[in-house]
């Protein structure tokens, strides 16, 4: 169902030391090469995906990793686009992101073999995958797919929702956070999400946060909104704890 909770959350300055064992990760994939990033928690409870957004993995996915690492969760960021692509140009990006997601076989498989490389760096038994943007939309492409067997939940920034297979009955809980001003996925997008999400059956949490646009999360970008930026790290990680039994 839809929650409004008033969120009572600290800086996030905290949660941004960097985990104390972290790396780049370079793995294959179908004969392919695609650089990950692994950042490993002191004592992990769990282990988190984290798919980039519309301009690869770079220094944003690898702080976001850590800050995972930071609540407790191994976290590997993984690469859909390949190694050395990272486009620069709004052209570009749009082309890669139509890469991935035009071929649901082929992002599967690349989502599928992240999760064994990730598997050789952690011990954890249980996963759960988060995106940002175009991230967040193949987080939810893969909920959809049911492919992710062992995953305990799904959470998505300021993501949009992608058309496919009819949801599995036993889709894990998922996690929306969308800016209340965002036009791509606007609300209407939302709208239909939630009422497609209803009528499946699904459990899901949406948050709307006042006044924050797309891209929300994104540190110094020119819509970074820090409200609206505590407020959803803060919710991630009570979905976090409450998934892996925290």
């Amino acid at each position: 169902m839809m929650t409004g909770r008033l969120l009572l959350a600290g800086s996030l300055a905290a949660l941004i030391a960097g985990s104390a064992a972290a790396q780049d990760v370079t793995y294959n994939v179908g004969g392919e090469s695609f650089e990950g990033y692994f950042a490993a928690a002191e004592e992990s409870r769990g282990l988190v995906l984290i798919v980039h957004d519309w301009d690869g993995l770079d220094d944003y996915e690898r702080r976001r990793a850590d800050m995972v690492a930071e609540l407790g969760f191994d976290a590997f960021a993984v690469d859909v686009y390949g190694a050395g692509n990272r486009p620069e140009t709004t052209e570009a990006r749009i082309a890669a992101t139509r890469t991935v997601l035009g071929d649901a076989e082929r992002m599967q498989a690349l989502m599928l073999g992240a999760l064994e490389e990730a598997r050789r760096h952690s011990d954890a038994a249980d996963v759960l995958v988060m995106g940002y943007c175009f991230g967040g939309t193949v987080t939810l492409a893969m909920a959809r797919t049911g492919e992710i067997g062992d995953s305990v939940g799904y959470a998505s920034f300021h993501g949009n929702f992608p058309d496919g297979p009819a949801w599995p009955e036993d889709t894990p809980p998922l996690l929306i956070m969308h800016g209340g001003i965002d036009r791509n996925p606007s609300m209407s997008d939302l709208a239909a999400f939630v009422e497609e999400a209803e009528e499946a059956g699904l459990t899901y949490d949406v948050e709307i946060y006042a006044g924050a646009d797309h891209a929300f999360t994104v540190f110094d970008g020119a819509r970074y909104q820090e409200r609206a930026d505590t407020r959803s790290w803060a919710t991630f990680g009570r979905f976090l704890d409450a998934r892996f039994g925290g």
